[in-house]
């Protein structure tokens, strides 16, 4: 994608992998119903992802070199084309924190217009850690912006819960479960919804997951069925998973492919729906591969494999994932011509793994290209029960390792 395009269709429940600006400067102008965003936050924090089932961690750096200014100008270069596609009767929400909010809303004032403004909500949480110092920062900012004087806004009412009933009708009160007074009131901008915890079903484990709840509100409110709703930072996909369910059509955009293989995986268990989604960026080719950043490459090559990656990103002993099924232990190198020093490292690994148990110690290194001697000292640990398949990220991209093969005791499995 390099120009920008007429039809709309070309981007309909796609995920797309690439740079959220290279996408945005090829699709049409005022085409887009709403917009979500949840950027990095300018917060100078590492983050360690853990993907899934504390199946990847990975380093994911929340930095910007040069202070605010940077990053303001980074979002606004993408905040320029994310106004030009949303239609005149369309809406963003914009999710930050207090590092930056204050610096954003201007932002947005100066593009989307300062009588655009329609609201800057507070999503409030109860969440672990807090201090002595200040008050514990428990909230984080939606900004929300127009792009007209007639947007789509279909309100929402919550329980309010009664202290005496003087001035209300009786057809207005309500009696809850434990018969507890209340009307239904129209929503304000403090939003209290509880933030994931670590048994929470939905959790994928990507540190910075919103719950489906917060934007199912978005969803619901601004927005009607049909209609075309983007995140450019699509993350581990919570708003796609919303739109998806209140079968609204979206695209989701991530630099990641990490992000983009974590999406699919959550989009195959929305029971009850069949997800229809094409996924665009994806790695095609070798030379694609070659700049993927190191722990995108090892989830990809495991995710292919259908493995399950390591738990740990660093001291994981030589071992970054597990085959599926019968849980053979993968190292993934994005190297060239990878030697018999690699092979032999492997072996030990192993030993270590299987606990020099009596039988076959199989395993697998994926890379790009593997030196004669790594097939030799391969061939050599044969005669002592170490059974080590080379494979190259070629025959990973030709879909050798099916679940077919796999499951039907394909040699390479076993």
């Amino acid at each position: 994608m390099n120009k920008r395009v007429t039809d709309m269709e070309n981007f309909k429940n796609k995920l797309i992998c690439g740079d959220n600006l290279e996408v945005l400067v090829t699709m049409p102008s005022e085409s887009v119903d709403l917009i979500y965003i949840d950027p990095p936050f300018f917060s100078n924090r590492n983050y360690e992802i853990i993907w899934g089932d504390e199946s990847e961690i990975r380093s994911f750096e929340d930095r910007w070199e040069g202070g605010i200014n940077v990053y303001i100008d980074w979002m606004k270069q993408r905040v320029i084309e994310l106004h030009r596609i949303l239609k005149p009767t369309g809406s963003i929400y914009l999710h930050c924190d207090w590092h930056a909010s204050h610096y954003l809303k201007v932002m947005c004032d100066e593009i989307f217009g300062y009588k655009n403004f329609q609201n800057e909500i507070v999503w409030a949480y109860k969440t672990q850690g807090a201090t002595k110092k200040r008050w514990s920062r428990k909230h984080d900012i939606l900004l929300f912006y127009s792009k007209s004087d007639n947007w789509t806004f279909n309100y929402m009412t919550e329980r309010s819960y009664m202290q005496h009933t003087y001035g209300f009708q009786d057809d207005e009160l309500k009696v809850d479960e434990e018969g507890r007074q209340y009307r239904d009131a129209i929503c304000r901008d403090v939003w209290e919804i509880s933030a994931l915890q670590s048994a929470t079903k939905e959790k994928t484990g990507y540190p910075t997951q919103k719950p489906e709840a917060l934007l199912e509100r978005v969803v619901k409110v601004s927005s009607n069925k049909g209609d075309i709703v983007l995140d450019a930072f699509c993350g581990c996909g919570t708003a796609l998973a919303a739109a998806e369910k209140l079968e609204r059509v979206w695209i989701g955009i991530d630099i990641s492919p990490s992000a983009i293989a974590l999406i699919k995986k959550r989009l195959a268990t929305i029971k009850g729906f069949h997800v229809n989604y094409d996924i665009i960026g994806m790695p095609q080719k070798v030379s694609d591969l070659k700049d993927f950043k190191p722990f995108d490459f090892q989830y990809w090559v495991i995710n292919e494999m259908h493995g399950n990656p390591s738990s740990k990103k660093v001291g994981d002993m030589g071992i970054d994932g597990l085959s599926f099924l019968h849980h053979h232990p993968i190292q993934v190198k994005q190297s060239e011509s990878v030697g018999r020093n690699v092979v032999d490292n492997f072996e030990t690994a192993l030993r270590r793994y299987y606990k020099n148990e009596q039988k076959d110690l199989i395993g697998y290194i994926v890379a790009f290209s593997f030196t004669k001697g790594a097939y030799e000292e391969v061939a050599r640990a044969k005669k002592e029960h170490f059974k080590i398949h080379l494979i190259t990220v070629q025959d990973v991209l030709d879909k050798k390792f099916t679940v077919s093969n796999m499951v039907n005791n394909d040699p390479l499995f076993s």
